[in-house]
């Protein structure tokens, strides 16, 4: 507890026969639900994603963390930036010193990093992550929800035998308490989209002309849903583009396997899907823009499988191109679809409203 005298916002009277010495604490919590705060407190404020000025706060707090000490990316760094990425809650408040033990246990349950007026942000434990200089604590330990690491330790035992082995220290992707997903209606435009764009990337690439997936009268829902990138290809196809946009029909598929769509398999990696057959599965719902109605996502937990397994395997795909690997098991472009893909449905290391032009997959 020495160190913590240091940090202490200001004594105050908690009676008249000796003062108590206070801290005052900003928590960033990346749960979607925030748990009450069961111990003695003041709170100052707190406020989720609804607060218009809480995405700039997070972003100049990302800044902030970024520019400690020389500013040079270290694990602490990155894996701290990656969770304020993902904070939904802001909450401030004092507590005293003898209910620091409830704070750790609340920000755990919370899944919160703590910030202190010493300019350090901290673990629930009061480890330091990263100090006003920049300096880290090796003992610090991020939090994660337990759900997202025994996840992690089933796919790393899943992935055991592959090569490049996917690292131990790699960290969880995210739990459920974290997740929110885009709606059904939205995922299956954005499926229907990129049916649209594969289709037309085919029929350049063939010579030929688009299949029912690429025409207008046959999806007008996927057409309707295309971002103004994606117009801009379809309307004029570079033939540099062209091979690349048909492997859109993977990242279609894993948004309508998250709808179980019966047609739509991501069980193999190494596989690619069958478009006619995915194609009567949804050609249906690609005529009828009020269908989407009906459609439930699966349940978060396959989700999310799905998700961590495809962030490692995208790691093991880039690692065997820069070591020329050969990789049997693993198709990299089915691999790298899925992940933009799942990215996107999950929110995952991405802003909370990226658009899908903009998502990004990080390893």
């Amino acid at each position: 507890m020495d160190i913590l005298r240091r940090l202490f916002g200001r004594s105050r009277e908690r009676s008249e026969a000796a003062p108590v010495e206070t801290l005052i604490i900003n928590a960033y919590a990346t749960v979607r639900d925030l748990p009450p705060l069961d111990f003695p407190h003041e709170l100052f404020g707190r406020r989720d994603l609804s607060d218009p000025e809480l995405a700039p706060h997070l972003e100049g707090f990302i800044g902030y963390v970024m520019g400690r000490g020389d500013g040079q990316m270290t694990a602490s760094r990155y894996h701290l930036w990656r969770h304020l990425q993902r904070v939904r809650n802001h909450v401030s408040f004092e507590v005293v010193t003898v209910d620091l033990d409830d704070v750790e246990a609340w920000a755990n349950a919370a899944n919160a990093v703590l910030f202190l007026p010493d300019g350090s942000v901290r673990a629930p434990d009061m480890k330091v992550v990263i100090s006003a200089e920049g300096e880290s604590d090796p003992a610090a330990v991020l939090p994660y929800p337990p759900d997202a690491v025994a996840r992690r330790a089933r796919t790393l035992d899943r992935l055991k035998g592959m090569e490049p082995k996917p690292p131990a220290a790699m960290p969880p992707a995210i739990g459920e308490a974290e997740l929110v997903l885009r709606r059904p209606g939205d995922v299956l435009r954005r499926a229907l989209a990129l049916l649209y764009v594969a289709a037309h990337g085919q029929a350049h690439a063939t010579g030929g002309v688009p299949i029912a997936a690429g025409q207008p009268a046959c999806n007008p829902v996927g057409l309707d849903a295309l971002t103004p990138r994606e117009t801009g290809q379809v309307r004029a196809v570079a033939a540099e583009d062209a091979f690349a946009m048909t492997w859109r029909y993977e990242a279609a598929n894993t948004l309508f396997w998250a709808l179980g769509i019966d047609a739509a398999r991501i069980a193999e990696s190494d596989r690619l899907i069958d478009v006619d057959a995915l194609w009567r599965s949804v050609a249906a719902l690609a005529s009828d823009g009020s269908a989407s109605g009906e459609l439930r996502l699966r349940p978060s937990g396959e989700i999310l499988d799905a998700l961590d397994r495809v962030w490692r395997e995208h790691w093991i795909v880039r690692q065997a191109r820069q070591k020329d690997l050969r990789l049997e098991s693993l198709n990299g472009d089915v691999v790298a679809e899925r992940h933009i893909a799942l990215n996107w449905l999950t929110r995952f290391q991405n802003g909370h409203e990226t658009a899908w032009d903009d998502i990004d997959t990080p390893t």
